[in-house]
């Protein structure tokens, strides 16, 4: 009558131990230790050099916006101005200093993955307001179907041409 009590106890302490054993190897001793003797945050100091040296893929709006102070006004002042550039445009992490010509994407499917109506989406969709903006859908096999849309639409300013 004992064994059915204290067998799943012994199962459970020995799971409980096996996992304290296998955290002893796999973490490593400097994690969670900051200076200011925090111990439970995802922090470690031994890898720090390691993050100093890793090359950033991804920037925001300000790192293009002096080199291209043009369309910064003009997208500002548009309805894509939540729309960070890298959207559209790619990571910068491969940007030349000096350009000649950068190739951009204007493949109807980059705009279709924001604007394109989805059924699984929930039914006002379109009308949610994304910032200060409401997103406008559209059915892709019906609105101007193999056409690329910065044929018709400046996308900058998101206004037509």
């Amino acid at each position: 009558m004992k064994g059915h009590v204290f067998r799943p106890l012994w199962v459970t302490l020995g799971l409980v131990g096996l996992i304290f054993i296998a955290r002893y190897f796999i973490v490593p001793p400097d994690f969670g230790i900051g200076e200011r003797g925090y111990m439970y945050g995802w922090y470690r100091k031994g890898n720090e050099e390691e993050w100093k040296a890793f090359k950033i893929k991804h920037n925001t709006m300000q790192y293009c916006k002096d080199c291209h102070p043009d369309q910064s006004k003009k997208i500002k002042a548009s309805k894509h101005a939540k729309v960070q550039c890298e959207n559209c445009h790619g990571p910068s992490v491969d940007h030349p200093e000096k350009p000649q010509k950068l190739n951009i994407n204007r493949d109807r499917e980059l705009c279709l993955r924001c604007h394109a109506y989805l059924p699984y989406r929930p039914a006002r969709y379109a009308e949610l307001p994304t910032g200060a903006i409401t997103l406008k859908m559209q059915e892709p096999d019906q609105h101007n179907p193999g056409i690329e849309c910065v044929t018709c639409h400046s996308v900058h300013d998101a206004s037509f041409k």
